[in-house]
């Protein structure tokens, strides 16, 4: 098992240093002139040259790469082009914090809900809540994020006065009743993003495990059917749906732009989108890069997780 989670390890650097080398060639290849980009046309030269060798747009590309990426590697990421020239650092970190929250909260709700209605499905082949459930997740997760994000806010927030729900959310504190206050808009609509999918493969799994012999051996014994769906069926059921979970979580991390400017929730969609506007690089880099880390990272949980489960993945 060290063995194999020390090649996974390997293989998640090795794919970080190569998509670094991607996010930076990239930047590299904004057409014009970068200082100029971030400036302005009616930027002078001596204010295009000042930024240029503040930021070192002058070295080599090879240059400018090593220094970030021994940068990026130490904890310095270097500084914000706009505004007070802050680090980049504490800004992505703290938005980031923010939007580990919205998805600790949307796994909280997806998941249990998503297996569950799986397992009904499944237990209730080709009957009405067959269909009901798979009409429902092909239906949710059609509709666009800032769609059920309006229907939701105009719907409950807006609409059911009594639910006193807040239109935008902001970072909730330690309590639980907050988190709920403020987060549970815009995780019902993350929800409904992975909810199809989740439930889709769920109701796979266990259709399949309930076809084996293994099942029909734990029936005939006369075990109740409670202790041979949760005991039995699900383990083996549940693999690749605890991997899709899994890199489900690290989308989340970076992939709720969408959600986060609809309910003007201040994380790391929301200030990538603020970075792209502001045509800040070095704040944009940083994002993207954090934001591949947790998707790899996520990527070899779901790996060690399927392995813990499936000894013969090791084995492979």
């Amino acid at each position: 098992m060290l063995r194999f989670i020390v090649r996974r390890s390997l293989l998640l650097i090795v794919t970080l240093f190569i998509t670094s080398a991607i996010v930076f060639g990239l930047t590299q290849l904004v057409p014009g002139d970068v200082a100029r980009l971030i400036l302005g046309r009616d930027a002078s030269s001596e204010s295009l040259q000042a930024l240029r060798e503040e930021f070192g747009l002058n070295d080599p590309a090879p240059e400018q790469y090593v220094r970030w990426l021994g940068g990026f590697v130490v904890g310095d990421w270097g500084r914000s082009i706009t505004g007070a020239r802050q680090d980049v650092r504490p800004l992505v970190t703290e938005r980031l914090g923010n939007s580990m929250r919205l998805a600790l909260m949307t796994m909280l709700i997806s998941v249990p809900l998503s297996i569950f209605l799986g397992v009904i499905a499944a237990l209730n082949e080709n009957t009405w809540i067959d269909s009901a459930v798979s009409l429902l997740s092909l239906s949710v997760v059609g509709l666009p994020e800032f769609v059920t994000g309006l229907v939701l806010i105009n719907g409950l927030a807006l609409g059911v006065k009594a639910l006193n729900l807040p239109a935008t959310s902001a970072v909730p504190d330690n309590t639980v009743g907050d988190w709920i206050h403020q987060l549970i808009l815009p995780s019902i609509t993350a929800t409904f993003v992975l909810l199809g999918y989740v439930a889709r493969l769920t109701r796979a799994g266990v259709l399949d495990e309930l076809k084996k012999p293994y099942v029909r051996t734990a029936t005939l014994k006369g075990l109740p059917q409670r202790t041979v769906i949760f005991k039995h069926v699900l383990r083996n059921a549940l693999l690749p749906t605890i991997t899709v979970i899994a890199i489900s979580f690290g989308w989340l991390i970076g992939g709720l732009v969408v959600i986060e400017n609809v309910y003007n929730y201040p994380g790391l969609g929301a200030l990538l989108v603020d970075a792209v506007k502001q045509k800040n690089l070095f704040l944009l880099q940083a994002i993207i890069m954090v934001t591949i880390f947790f998707f790899a990272l996520a990527n070899l949980a779901a790996d060690v997780i399927y392995a813990i489960l499936n000894p013969r993945i090791r084995l492979e």
